[in-house]
């Protein structure tokens, strides 16, 4: 191994371990479950959770490719970092609801960040065609951070542990540790930024950009995505609670199930994005979410339904790299910029399961999925734009 790639792997283990502190935030879909249980919600308000935590990226996410150009990439994901902890910590004073909306507030307002500013990030270390794969590879480590959050919070819902009892909450302790981790080692470690040529832009000409039609669809493709994930991550214990009689503890496997595919989906990602071609391998996703809201929708018995949940994991664990490099490559002057305004896209995270409660309220869980295939059908829709 060359000292470059020594040099890039020493660099690239930190921005790693911030990855999966990055995944912290698919803890809001089995969290907002518990605290349903906790404070007797319905399906409409328990959502409020999930959806307040994506609003924060409406809000943040162009300021912070701004603030990008005025303190680096490195020091904007450790503002990220602090403010990860810090919401982490609130919970372990109580769960009433006003603790749990700031706690999960000020989680998006971190993750807003951190989204915006990890990603450029890796490109100052990893640029070219391999930025895709590397960014998958990322993905990968996040959904590691989010599949064992369901299994830590029944882990503490089911068995007394010291100072917390039976608590779900635990979960909220042991991410708190590993983010300050995340947060040291990125501190100690050296990045090399390129400088920002010319004037910063202003927030009007970030949104600018957005007249560009491949950002513009690009921006619908990451909302589709974050809006799909999120809603399975949220929905899917709740459609075997629904047909199969499970109980809350039993039905959470179901979010696991879909972190697991999904991380399998991102390491085997960014092997076939270095031998497939790009477009290729997005229909292949894309196919494979469309047969699970097919099964999702219509699925009756726990086989059907674990294997449309296994599906969407796999097909929508890619889209997010594959949607974020396409934007990000064809505006190379303007990363930054175009990064912020890709990452407010992960404001469907706030759409689709606000419209997903209401859906499921009224007609069930059926209802909530269908909102879930409107997405999949934008994503068909965009595989025209996506380059080969």
């Amino acid at each position: 191994m060359s000292n470059q790639n020594q040099s890039q792997m020493a660099k690239l283990v930190p921005v790693m371990l911030c990855f999966f502190a990055m995944g912290f935030v698919d803890l809001v879909g089995i969290a907002s479950n518990y605290v349903k249980d906790d404070l007797q919600l319905t399906d409409s308000v328990a959502n409020i959770f999930p959806s307040l935590v994506f609003f924060w990226f409406l809000i943040f996410s162009v300021p912070t490719g701004m603030l990008m150009n005025k303190i680096g990439r490195k020091k904007t994901v450790l503002l990220s970092l602090i403010v990860t902890v810090f919401s982490l910590l609130l919970p372990l004073f109580g769960n009433n609801f006003g603790i749990m909306l700031v706690s999960f507030s000020l989680l998006g307002i971190g993750n807003a960040l951190m989204q915006t500013s990890l990603n450029p990030l890796v490109s100052s270390i990893i640029g070219g065609k391999n930025l895709a794969s590397t960014l998958t590879f990322g993905q990968f480590i996040k959904a590691i951070a989010s599949f064992i959050a369901p299994y830590l919070a029944m882990w503490g819902a089911t068995r007394a542990i010291p100072d917390f009892g039976y608590d779900w909450r635990v979960l909220f302790a042991i991410f708190l540790v590993v983010g300050i981790i995340a947060t040291l080692a990125l501190g100690i470690t050296k990045i090399d930024e390129e400088p920002i040529e010319g004037k910063p832009s202003t927030f009007i000409e970030c949104l600018q950009l957005l007249g560009k039609p491949i950002v513009l669809l690009s921006f619908f493709g990451i909302m589709c995505h974050v809006g799909i994930d999120v809603g399975t991550n949220t929905t899917a214990p709740k459609i075997l609670m629904e047909r199969l009689g499970m109980t809350l503890n039993e039905a959470a496997f179901a979010t696991s199930l879909y972190f697991i595919f999904r991380t399998l989906g991102c390491l085997t990602g960014s092997f076939f994005l270095r031998i497939l071609k790009t477009r290729t391998f997005f229909i292949i996703s894309v196919v494979m979410m469309a047969l699970s809201m097919a099964l999702l929708f219509a699925g009756q018995t726990q086989w059907a339904l674990y294997a449309g949940i296994a599906l969407v994991g796999y097909g929508n664990s890619n889209i997010f790299s594959i949607v974020f490099s396409q934007a990000l490559l064809s505006v190379p002057d303007k990363q930054n910029e175009v990064s912020g305004l890709m990452i407010m896209g992960l404001f469907g995270g706030t759409i689709f399961p606000l419209i997903m409660g209401f859906a499921s309220d009224a007609i069930g869980q059926g209802g909530a999925v269908i909102v879930m295939a409107i997405g999949v059908i934008y994503l068909l829709s965009f595989i025209k734009q996506v380059k080969a």
